[in-house]
């Protein structure tokens, strides 16, 4: 399995906007063959052991694949160009996009004993 991530630095007073992108997403990622997530995170603090952590810039659209050839099939979808033809507004983005895949090496959950 393969997570493929991509980084969003979201402009200060965009947040919302942002977000509000997503709710209303075409949605057509979850048909592809491979394709087995879509997770949206945005960026949180936290104080501990007396110092703040976290709160970034950056939100990350995680999509989980059976493999790389499924995400790869994707991106050269028609579904795929339609998902991304409605561009957001320059000014919505701090900085460049940050992409990164990774090949799931080991997973855990919760043990249901």
């Amino acid at each position: 399995m393969i997570v493929v991530s991509n980084r969003i630095q979201v402009a200060a007073g965009h947040e919302a906007a942002f977000e509000k992108r997503f709710e209303g997403r075409a949605g057509l990622v979850e048909n592809h063959p491979g394709f087995i997530r879509l997770e949206i995170l945005r960026p949180t603090s936290v104080k501990m052991h007396g110092t703040t952590m976290g709160g970034s810039d950056y939100y990350v659209v995680l999509t989980y694949w059976e493999n790389e050839a499924a995400f790869l099939r994707w991106t050269e979808s028609d579904d795929f160009r339609v998902a991304h033809a409605n561009r957001p507004p320059k000014e919505m983005f701090a900085g460049p996009n940050v992409f990164e895949m990774h090949e799931v090496i080991q997973t855990a959950a919760k043990s249901h004993a």
